[in-house]
């Protein structure tokens, strides 16, 4: 994915290079190759899953909707359980709801 926004930033293809990072950013990876983010902040990508989880999606209806393998769904709740102090899906709503910028990444 970064060759490819090095790639749209080479040809100053502005609409491409936004996609590109938007899509770096989801998958939790800066400009840097195989960089990713090892904070205790939830990825974009990280957060729709989570969310969507807390609202009782499982897995498969997850991966359908956002376009993603399943195990790539799971890699994300793996990812996101620890960063947000829980070990289930059961837990998610409420640690989702307690982050102080929740209403910035509302999942449709």
């Amino acid at each position: 994915m970064t060759a490819a926004l090095e790639t749209f930033q080479g040809l100053g293809a502005s609409p491409w290079i936004a996609r590109s990072r938007d899509e770096l950013r989801a998958t939790g990876q800066s400009r840097t190759r195989g960089a990713t983010t090892t904070d205790s902040h939830l990825t974009p990508q990280e957060h729709r899953v989570a969310t969507l989880a807390a609202r009782g999606l499982r897995n498969k209806e997850i991966a359908e909707r956002l376009s993603l393998s399943e195990r790539t769904v799971a890699t994300h709740l793996h990812r996101a359980f620890p960063k947000l102090g829980v070990s289930s899906r059961a837990g998610l709503r409420d640690a989702l709801a307690a982050l102080p910028d929740a209403s910035a990444h509302r999942t449709g």
